[in-house]
């Protein structure tokens, strides 16, 4: 598995996990995360929302972007930044109104499912690049 993809999956998985140590400020995967046995990380909720959630979006963010720029594939290069970006959003511009949790749910959705279809189809260049001493 290429570098940039796995640390892109480690993001996206880094964010959810994050988000199921805090069951007050998200009850549905607070709950899950409980059910999975992480119940034990609510005691570091505040550390989760405030430092680890936006870590690892940003590194999901940072490596979806250098995955986009390297395969040139546009729809797919949207979809692996539209997470992360509607997640950071969510946590420091829209927090305050009534809709914020359902784009941070969505978010985080997204975040999982990209992240899915990229090990189940990996990208793939859709330039060509001339081998070395051949022309197109």
């Amino acid at each position: 598995m290429r570098i940039p993809a796995l640390f892109e999956k480690f993001g996206s998985l880094g964010a959810i996990v994050s988000a199921m140590g805090c069951a007050s400020c998200f009850p549905v995967l607070g709950s899950l995360g409980a059910a999975l046995g992480l119940g034990f990380l609510a005691q570091f909720e505040g550390i989760f929302i405030n430092t680890l959630l936006p870590v690892f979006a940003g590194i999901a963010l940072i490596f979806a972007v250098i995955s986009w720029v390297s395969h040139k594939q546009h729809f797919r290069g949207l979809l692996g930044i539209a997470g992360p970006v509607m997640l950071l959003a969510t946590l420091y511009l829209f927090w305050a109104n009534d809709w914020s949790i359902y784009m941070f749910y969505f978010a985080l959705a997204l975040m999982f499912v990209v992240s899915i279809y990229d090990i189940v189809s990996p990208p793939t260049k859709t330039c060509k690049t001339p081998e070395p001493g051949k022309q197109l």
